[in-house]
């Protein structure tokens, strides 16, 4: 499916589930590389860059946070950029929402003022600079959320839920490692622009490339801090789930120390001997269950006062 947007002399051309037709109209109208055709006809395995004469080809994965299985997960989406000096073409094989949300913008001109304000007439770099500014506050969204969700986990932790917070931490960890995976690359791709010419592009190309550059140092900071704490959270957890183990199994053991000697006394009286100690005198039933209930409150404050309970 293939949207075209025009102000003034620029043209953005946004292709969604690009064809093989779709490519070759595109390729022929704007006379690209048949190598250019080939990247936006399928994915990419990696992020690149490359420059031609007269325009950049560039292929980026954005990672997104989704709601699947009843549950978040951070899915890749790939968006592959041609930028020439009047036109810009973006390509994905899925929906990405911050770029059908940039696409609305501008095709209700909501946009277009601020646009105006810095010489969108010049040259079609701003509408990747703003598309890039999309996508990377939606990124630094999806991080805030995590990282909210990471207080959640948090209180829930020192509120005596370690064992629930196990599987919780758990995927907020594989989270915060996919995303990392994902937008890890885009700071060599972004640098890789320093040593193309970008003549074409207009002479203040840097300061936009250059800014661009920045809100990614914002996001790579948040994915650092939501990986330290994610870390601090798990071990922390651990401690915590340890020390709860330990007194459990110190319990059950002090119980199993109790419970040992008086069970061997009841086995004793109930031995198929001739003669049994205490069996058959009146009120035997009474002194054996008052014996064992004697001893147990006695070894129950003996070890309250060692403070092993």
């Amino acid at each position: 499916m293939i949207k075209t947007f025009v102000y003034r002399d620029l043209t953005w051309i946004d292709i969604e589930s690009p064809t093989v037709d779709d490519i070759s109209s595109i390729i022929k109208k704007y006379s690209l590389h048949p190598l250019v055709g080939e990247e936006l006809v399928s994915p990419s395995r990696k992020p690149k860059v490359d420059a031609y004469k007269d325009y950049l080809f560039l292929a980026l994965h954005i990672p997104i946070r989704v709601h699947k299985e009843n549950k978040q997960m951070i899915k890749q989406r790939e968006i592959d950029f041609v930028i020439g000096a009047k036109f810009i073409i973006t390509a994905h094989y899925e929906p990405v929402e911050p770029l059908y949300n940039f696409a609305k913008a501008f095709e209700t001109n909501s946009i277009l003022d601020k646009l105006d304000n810095i010489g969108i007439g010049d040259h079609a770099l701003v509408i990747f600079y703003y598309i890039m500014k999309r996508l990377y506050d939606h990124m630094g969204n999806d991080l805030e959320n995590i990282k909210n969700a990471l207080s959640t986990a948090e209180k829930h932790i020192f509120s005596g839920h370690e064992r629930k917070m196990v599987q919780v931490l758990s995927e907020l960890s594989r989270e915060i490692i996919d995303f990392k995976q994902t937008a890890r690359l885009h700071k060599e791709v972004l640098e890789s622009f320093s040593s193309v010419p970008l003549t074409f592009l207009g002479k203040d190309s840097n300061h936009f490339l250059e800014d661009i550059k920045l809100s990614y140092d914002s996001i790579h900071e948040l994915m650092l801090v939501n990986h330290e704490l994610v870390g601090d959270l798990r071990e922390t957890n651990d401690s915590l789930l340890s020390a709860r183990q330990n007194e459990n199994l110190k319990l059950f053991s002090i119980l199993a120390f109790v419970t040992f000697p008086l069970a061997l006394l009841l086995d004793i009286f109930s031995l198929p001997t001739s003669h049994v100690p205490i069996i058959g005198y009146q009120y035997d039933w009474e002194i054996i269950t008052g014996t064992v209930l004697v001893l147990a409150i006695g070894m129950f404050f003996f070890f309250k006062r060692k403070g092993w309970l």
